[in-house]
């Protein structure tokens, strides 16, 4: 299972963003794979569709892509809180690597810094596409 961070499933939606390639590419090659992304995450990557009055039409391809919606599990806030504290990440990053904890999952990421906080945590990542 592969989980999308918001990085990933934003620039797929956006022609114009710098990773939009890179997403595509990142996604061709995992095809064959279950792809997932949690409740916030999703609700992340649709607010700039929203604001340009696209919702439906980000909705309709996030839909096309088969992404599971995935649980944060039990006991989320409290676990939520302390990795916010010891990791200092943002909240939409920690229910990202929390998901990716409790479904047993890799990954997928173009940030920095959840790259380098999903190491901390023994997360693996996803490989990026090939070339």
């Amino acid at each position: 299972m592969i989980v999308f961070d918001a990085s990933v499933l934003i620039a797929y939606l956006n022609g114009s963003d710098p990773h939009h390639a890179r997403a595509r590419s990142l996604l061709e090659a995992h095809s064959g794979e279950p792809w997932g992304a949690g409740s916030i995450t999703l609700a992340e990557t649709l607010v700039y569709p929203a604001r340009a009055g696209r919702l439906e039409e980000a909705e309709a391809a996030l839909l096309g892509l088969d992404l599971q919606v995935l649980p944060m599990g039990t006991g989320a806030p409290g676990r939520l809180a302390e990795m916010r504290a010891d990791l200092g990440l943002n909240m939409p990053d920690c229910c990202v690597l929390l998901t990716v904890q409790n479904n047993e999952a890799i990954v997928a990421t173009f940030d920095a810094g959840m790259r380098a906080a999903a190491g901390k945590l023994g997360v693996d990542l996803a490989p990026d596409a090939p070339g």
